[in-house]
């Protein structure tokens, strides 16, 4: 069974944003984008760099970069207590 994503976010994972650059097979002085995303462990990241690995392994286009981010969707600060509630009519 494939773990939901608010149980990821509760074991520490946030989502990971990553931007590819890479060659063109066929015209080599054209780079090109590719966005990635997933939720992955910062600081070792071990999904994006398996991504990244099976990149150099079966994809065509040599990778020239790579640029990512990592956002916690879950963090300490978000969570108050609402004690109470003031309505204005």
């Amino acid at each position: 069974m494939k773990t939901s994503e608010t149980e990821l976010m509760l074991k520490g994972y946030g989502l990971t944003t990553a931007e590819f650059f890479y060659h063109m097979p066929d015209y080599v002085h054209v780079l090109n984008t590719f966005i990635w995303q997933e939720y992955d462990l910062a600081p070792d990241h071990p999904k994006l760099f398996e991504f990244i690995e099976f990149w150099q392994r079966e994809i065509e286009g040599p990778l020239h970069s790579v640029k990512f981010t990592h956002r916690k969707m879950i963090a300490p600060g978000e969570w108050r207590n609402m004690v109470g509630e003031f309505r204005v009519n």
